[in-house]
């Protein structure tokens, strides 16, 4: 299996479970690794054959800045679900870092994986 990934993806969202975190939007960084069968891509040399990369971005930041969620446990199921079923990926490996969250730590977040 091959892999596309995407690393520091800046996302804004209005997530977290205290009362102020409902009020404001925060910065989130994802970082997605994506599992498909590039053969397809690798022959043709054509975009229509590949996973793009843009076009998952884009809809990663269009989810994020829709969603209101309170746990990035539930943001981050709510993404890979939407990411299997609407793109040819075979698995994926997604983490959604939340800087600030932890004033000690640069930050803190989740960690998830679908075959």
């Amino acid at each position: 299996m091959d892999t596309v990934f995407i690393k520091g993806l800046q996302a804004t969202s209005v997530i977290g479970c205290y009362d102020w975190e409902r009020d404001i939007r925060q910065t989130l960084v994802i970082d997605l690794e994506l599992k498909a069968d590039f053969t397809r891509a690798a022959q043709t040399d054509a975009l229509a054959d590949a996973l793009d990369y843009a076009t998952i971005s884009q809809r990663v930041i269009a989810v994020c800045d829709e969603s209101r969620f309170q746990l990035l446990e539930a943001l981050a199921e709510h993404l890979a679900t939407l990411l299997l079923a609407e793109f040819s990926i075979a698995g994926l490996g997604l983490t959604i870092t939340k800087p600030g969250a932890v004033e000690a730590a640069d930050g803190v977040g989740v960690a998830i994986s679908r075959p």
